[in-house]
């Protein structure tokens, strides 16, 4: 009877909370503003701190960490949390470069523990490195990431205020749930670039939000919610200046159109290079190519 209850149980789907709107409060909001720069990153780490690692090599981390958390369907707050782990780390720890991927799948390992039901396994993360570290490896590397975290994991980041943003506007439920899921793909896209490291998490999430209605140009209730009206609003809620939050804004938005530029030059290049593979392979059936007679 036990062994076909837990059968069941690992057969069936995987269970989520719900939103609890009893949250969305001023008195939670005033909370969390007080707590998000505890387990801020040091903004200037690589000049500080770091000797091998660049700024371009934690982008590449990076980017390879948002598509395993893609693709292993994880909790959307995993990536971001992880990201804030390995830049408090690299903030204290000198760190070589052959050692970024395995910082980085230590990150996502335990981001995965304190976020998802089912927490991602080191052997499945291993995989994904093209077994270029051990589980042992990364059992080591997670007890040093803890250590020098101070076992202090409860950091905030964006995402915990999108929906108290989200709350504050007058639009309908359906295009809540539209913005919300474009919100987060800007706080996960602000989390790969190094100009957001030391941003505080409010005003990402305010400036996703924001850039988020501008570029779907979701119809307020009424129309009486201007973007220049919504970005005075939620800088009030942060407590900082409306320019702030208005070239935060400014500087989502440059780089989703950069990425963007990048994914496309990527797009043509790998059809390019199919093209001319394609090309330079013989029709005939022995593969000649050149006849001499």
């Amino acid at each position: 009877m036990a062994a076909q209850l837990l059968c069941s149980e690992r057969t069936g789907p995987v269970r989520r909370a719900y939103r609890d709107t009893n949250l969305l409060t001023d008195r939670v909001m005033h909370a969390l503003l007080r707590a998000e720069e505890k387990n801020l990153p040091a903004p200037n780490y690589f000049k500080c701190v770091q000797r091998e690692i660049a700024p371009y090599m934690r982008r590449m981390v990076a980017t390879w960490m948002l598509e395993v958390c893609e693709e292993q369907k994880c909790e959307e707050e995993v990536f971001p949390l992880a990201m804030n782990y390995m830049d408090r780390f690299l903030s204290v720890e000198p760190t070589k470069k052959s050692h970024l991927q395995l910082l980085g799948a230590a990150c996502m390992f335990l981001a995965s523990k304190l976020k998802e039901t089912i927490p991602l396994t080191a052997e499945k993360l291993c995989i994904y490195t093209d077994n270029s570290i051990t589980p042992s490896q990364l059992l080591q590397m997670e007890l040093l990431v803890l250590a020098k975290l101070k076992w202090d994991l409860v950091s905030l980041t964006p995402l915990d205020f999108i929906d108290h943003f989200l709350s504050q506007l007058p639009v309908r439920m359906e295009s809540k749930a539209v913005l919300r899921k474009h919100a987060q793909t800007f706080v996960a896209l602000c989390a790969t670039d190094v100009k957001f490291i030391a941003s505080p998490p409010s005003m990402v999430a305010a400036g996703s939000v924001v850039a988020a209605v501008e570029g779907l140009r979701v119809r307020m209730v009424g129309d009486t919610v201007t973007s220049q009206t919504l970005t005075e609003q939620l800088a009030h809620t942060i407590r900082s200046d409306p320019d702030c939050l208005r070239a935060c804004r400014e500087q989502i938005e440059s780089l989703l159109e950069t990425s963007l530029r990048q994914a496309q030059q990527h797009s043509v290049t790998m059809e390019t290079k199919s093209l001319v593979e394609s090309q330079d392979h013989s029709a005939t059936p022995t593969d000649v190519q050149d006849v001499n007679i």
